[in-house]
This record gives C-alpha cells, structure tokens and sequence, in this order.
C-alpha cells in the first residue's frame, strides 16, 4: 500500500473515531433522568417539577416510572399532573420529624409516586410533572432516586448520588439544587433568585421558563458538540489532503 493511501486511512480513521466519540459523549448526556429546572430557592413555593425520563432501550419501552421523593427532608403539598395514557400512585409516610408551617405541623408527606400504563418507546422521552406547594429551606439539594422498567423486565436504577468535585456515575439520581435566597426575599421566589409576585398564583408558569431555560442550555451544549464533531471531520479532511499534495509534489 502506497504511503499516501496510508496517511489517508489513517486521517480518515481519527476523524472516525473522534467523531464517534463526540457524539457518544453528547448520546450520553440525554440518556439520564433527569428534574427541571435544575434549580429552585430554598423553602420556595407553589412551582412544579418535571422529570424527564427518556427510553435508552432499542428493544423495549419503558412501562413504569418509580420517583421517590426525600422523607428526611420532605417536599410539602405535592400534587401530581394527569399524564394521557400513564396511571400515578402517590405513596405518603408518615414523618420522623414534623414540619412547622404557617398553615399548621405537617406529619405526613409524599415519598414515592409511581406511573404506569403509559410507553416510551425507543427514540422518545415522557416529561411527569409534580407540583409543589413547599421546599424544605434546611438542605443544599434534593436528590430524587427514580426506578425505570421496561417491557423486557430489565429495571433501571437511577440511585447513584455525585460525589463532590467527583466524576459523575453511571446512573446519577436526578438532583434539584436548592439556593439561597437574597436578603429581601419571601419563599414564593423563583429560582433564578429574583422577586416573582405572582408565584404565588402561577407558579407553574415559573417553573415552566426555567425548565425551557434549562432544556435551552442541553440544546446549546448538543449543538455545541455536533459543531466539535464537524470541525474535527473537516481537519482530518484537510490533514489528508495536505498529505495527497505533498506526496504528489514528491513524485514530482
């Protein structure tokens, strides 16, 4: 084989193989669940949390989704959004250690909602909503372990909690991280930080722009690598055609 048809096979290998790893990387950033938005004030209220599960099967659709919400530090007034083909279940328990509020002591809360019924099929995603009527405001984050089973009995077990400063695992729990409020602020913030007066009565609607903001930026950072991955084919292509010129220019 001719040294230019080697240089060649060789470019063309890199840039294979590069490019496969870009788009493996960005394939696996979406297979997780995930909670949007990724973030809320701490002891925010009245907002909603969507849990965006897709299907990473080829062979089997998703049949049930298991969300187990924290008991040691509860998420109060929760209500789960009809969803057209799935069935929720919504398992309550009781406290170890009640929650005062302005309303009164609560005893009991939500620890695990489960979806049925419903399919997500190869290539699709499902989003579950949750409303919230209050976040604890004594915690950092909120880590929200999911089960997903699918048609061929396999079960996925997003449990895995991120060390800090550490890698991420192989099935990260979805986590909501929960921020400090500004001096000023009342618990019906949004998460962005900033006063919302009409929380209160629409804090779906907060919950909603964060989430598209949050699913803006996986947009961004998807783009982001899908241009990496054509810059990186377009320089291989280069390299071999220097290559090819400058063995001609030796024949020469």
């Amino acid at each position: 084989m001719s040294p230019i048809r080697t240089t060649l096979r060789r470019a063309g290998l890199v840039t294979a193989l590069t490019t496969a790893g870009v788009l493996a990387a960005a394939g696996a950033a979406f297979a997780h669940v995930t909670v949007h938005p990724e973030s809320y004030a701490k002891g925010a209220t009245d907002g909603v949390l969507t849990f965006r599960v897709p299907n990473e099967e080829d062979t089997a659709s998703t049949t049930k989704v298991q969300v187990f919400l924290p008991t040691d530090h509860p998420v109060l007034g929760v209500l789960v959004t009809p969803q057209d083909g799935w069935t929720a279940k919504v398992t309550t328990t009781k406290l170890k250690t009640p929650v005062k509020t302005d309303d009164g002591t609560i005893t009991d809360a939500v620890s695990e909602i489960t979806w049925t019924g419903g399919r997500i099929r190869h290539g699709e995603y499902q989003d579950f909503n949750v409303a919230f009527g209050q976040l604890p405001d004594d915690t950092d984050q909120l880590s929200f372990k999911t089960l997903q089973t699918y048609s061929d009995g396999n079960v996925v077990r997003w449990i895995e909690e991120t060390p800090k400063g550490g890698e991420e695992p192989e099935n990260p729990a979805p986590v909501l991280t929960l921020t400090a409020k500004a001096a000023g602020e009342d618990s019906s913030d949004d998460s962005s930080g900033k006063s919302s007066p009409a929380a209160s009565s629409s804090g779906s609607g907060s919950a909603a722009k964060n989430s598209a903001a949050s699913d803006k930026s996986s947009d961004s950072t998807a783009r982001g690598l899908g241009i990496a991955g054509l810059v990186v084919g377009v320089l291989g292509l280069v390299a071999a055609g220097f290559a090819l010129a400058r063995g001609r220019g030796a024949r020469s």
